[in-house]
């Protein structure tokens, strides 16, 4: 559509973006080149943008002088320094538990159990974190205690998630030590089963570390994708319920989300 002229009878310019706008575009520049692996041409990034070369090229520009993102040899965009640093920062100041808890206390009115926060010091886990059941009799681990990796539900899903090298070695290294009849103590048994755990998302402990003790267990991943922690729900065996597989997931997956990690980046 053609401007009408104004009083002096020329054509006004086109008004400048206002600066929610520009931030808008700057950040999907951003994450298209975040969705490359290689560095991207201005022709890309405008055409996946949506953006107007000569846009584009202006935006990324300020960026590049402020060291947003990068250009290498070819004229190609990629992500700059300063990001990586402001993510150290962001990452440095992030609270493992803090961000936890309300993710934990959401569980456990959810589900009635008590919930747990636990993290791995070589082959074993260590509880760093609970948020209790309100029923006198339940299960929950003293914070500071330890369990090796096979008879915990978190234990195996990092073991699933380290790889079969890792699994040989941990079972080479520990003997598997049996903490009741319904431990796992032979090593390819362990390994088609976490493996088998990792495929589905979460893992069980059947009264493997202690009798008369249930638990559902899933993986906590920061914002480079590993997993850091995991999120688990005990409670005696007669009252584990397997309905609550969706909600521990959707628990892990928001503490996750919490720390940074995203598995969509598209």
């Amino acid at each position: 559509m053609n401007r009408a002229p104004d009083s002096s009878g020329s054509t006004p310019a086109a008004r400048p973006e206002s600066g929610i706008q520009v931030i808008d575009r700057m950040v999907k520049l951003l994450e298209v080149i975040a969705h490359h692996d290689a560095p991207v041409s201005l022709k890309i990034l405008s055409v996946e943008s949506g953006l107007h070369a000569s846009t584009a090229f202006r935006i990324l520009s300020a960026m590049l002088q402020h060291e947003f993102v990068d250009r290498d040899a070819n004229g190609h965009y990629r992500l700059g320094g300063k990001l990586l640093y402001l993510g150290g920062r962001i990452r440095a100041g992030i609270d493992l538990q803090r961000e936890a808890l309300p993710v934990m206390e959401w569980l456990r009115d959810r589900v009635g159990e008590t919930v747990h926060l636990s993290v791995r010091e070589g082959f074993e886990i260590i509880y760093i974190e609970r948020v209790a059941s309100h029923h006198t009799i339940r299960a929950e681990q003293v914070i500071g205690s330890r369990a090796h990796l096979h008879v915990t539900a978190v234990g195996k899903m990092i073991l699933g998630d380290r790889g079969r090298d890792f699994c040989h070695r941990y079972a080479a290294q520990t003997g598997l030590p049996t903490y009741t009849d319904n431990t796992i103590t032979d090593a390819w048994q362990m390994i088609r089963e976490v493996e088998h755990d990792l495929e589905n998302g979460y893992a069980l402990d059947n009264e493997e570390a202690e009798l008369g003790v249930g638990c559902i267990g899933c993986l906590v991943r920061d914002t480079t994708g590993v997993a850091i922690a995991g999120l688990s729900v005990s409670a005696p065996i007669e009252r584990r319920n397997l309905d609550w597989v969706n909600l521990v997931r959707k628990a892990a997956s928001t503490l996750s989300r919490r720390l940074g990690y995203r598995d969509d980046p598209a």
